[in-house]
């Protein structure tokens, strides 16, 4: 854990005290969750358990695995949600802890050829994108479903399992 308060640990502490509701999945390396606000239906992160702003920091089988799993989302993500293309995104500008934004875009977004980020902060967190308990279920069920088709990915635990 940082010496300073760190979004993304708080966040992987409200998981693994089962307080966490948008928590799908627990995998080696990270845990999959889905994005606050369902602008893009299916937007979903990957945060990394270690605590390293940079991907170099992880030691090299870490590293790769979490490249992997990351990318094993992302297929289950274009699986489950039928985008037309994902983006991907790792900044850590704001929160300086591993994580992936993996972002469905669909032919009827707002800005289809625009980088997810570029669609104004008002729009993209406006409360009508905050999903209601059964939608977020929904969401979980088909992320999870997807992951677990997934041969090579190792699910230690789930939302159902709280």
């Amino acid at each position: 854990m940082s010496e300073s308060p760190c979004l993304i640990c708080d966040r992987i502490q409200e998981i693994r005290e089962h307080r966490n509701r948008h928590f799908v999945a627990e995998l080696d390396t990270g845990y999959v969750v889905c994005g606050d606000f369902q602008f893009f239906r299916g937007y979903s992160l990957f945060l990394c358990k270690t605590h390293a702003p940079e991907l170099h920091e992880l030691p090299c089988g870490t590293r790769e695995r979490f490249l992997v799993e990351m990318c094993l989302l992302a297929e289950s993500v274009f699986h489950g949600f039928h985008p037309r293309k994902l983006n991907y995104e790792c900044l850590g500008n704001m929160e300086p802890h591993l994580h992936w934004h993996i972002f469905p875009r669909y032919n009827d977004d707002l800005s289809p050829q625009t980088p997810s980020w570029s669609i104004d902060k008002s729009i993209r967190y406006n409360e009508q994108f905050r999903p209601s308990d059964s939608d977020l279920l929904s969401i979980k069920e088909t992320l999870l479903g997807e992951l677990t088709k997934r041969g090579s990915i190792r699910i230690h635990r789930t939302w159902k399992d709280a």
